[in-house]
């Protein structure tokens, strides 16, 4: 049921919300909405890892959370969408440069968990997260539906098996040569630390609808969330 013709826009601008763990597939299944409707999409982990990015070229640790926090106050950051090869792609701008490779490795995403965690830094990037979600967009993350968009009407909670998040994340980090057994020691100690963190840890929203893609293709998950989507928005 999934074609290519964008679903008109509702009358205000259009909130979509997932969040999950690492390794579920909210990256994937985000951008496909974002095509399908035809919104923007806010990747909000990749503003976390620009922040680690940009604390590590400082000589900023990631353990400081008052001088991360500092960064937030002026954080240029800006998502620039174009098409290649007939699929859109997201390009991450920091102060107009492309980092969107920079903040993809291993380390990165280790800051970025690790930054998460203060904060000072949850609550400097909160505003920035809701600016760029102003005209609409799908927006992923592990708090978008209890922390930064409590109101937002479509919420949706990804979740999956350790076993298949870790296989997925092996997947993306094949050419890195990482062992699929230390990636799967990596998504357990992400998913303590987002999980028992004081502020704004990983739970799901009571009104959020709970998607496992253990065992279902991405493209499945896409198509159930539209079809909810669109069973809201049937007249009655």
């Amino acid at each position: 049921m999934n074609d290519d013709s964008p679903t008109p826009p509702p009358s205000s601008p259009r909130l979509i919300v997932i969040d999950g763990p690492a390794g579920a597939g909210k990256s994937t299944v985000a951008r496909r909405l974002a095509e399908h409707f035809g919104i923007p999409l806010l990747d909000t982990g990749a503003i976390y890892r620009t922040l680690a990015l940009i604390g590590q070229r400082q000589g900023i640790a990631w353990s400081d959370g008052p001088a991360l926090g500092q960064l937030t106050v002026d954080f240029p950051i800006a998502f620039k969408t174009g098409e290649v090869g007939g699929r859109l792609v997201q390009q991450v701008l920091y102060d107009g440069e492309d980092v969107s490779v920079a903040i993809r490795t291993p380390m990165i995403s280790e800051g970025a968990s690790r930054v998460s965690q203060h904060s000072e830094v949850r609550a400097g990037l909160l505003d920035i997260q809701r600016a760029l979600a102003a005209g609409g967009c799908v927006a992923e993350g592990r708090d978008m539906g209890t922390v930064v968009f409590p109101d937002a009407r479509d919420k949706f909670f990804l979740t999956a098996s350790l076993e298949a998040r870790a296989r997925r994340r092996h997947a993306e980090l094949a050419v890195s040569g990482v062992e699929l057994a230390e990636v799967q020691r990596e998504v357990e100690r992400r998913d303590l630390r987002d999980q028992s963190r004081a502020e704004a840890p990983l739970v799901q929203a009571a009104d959020a609808v709970v998607l496992d893609s253990s065992h279902l293709e991405i493209a499945d998950v896409v198509d159930r969330v539209i079809e909810i989507i669109a069973g809201r928005e049937r007249p009655a």
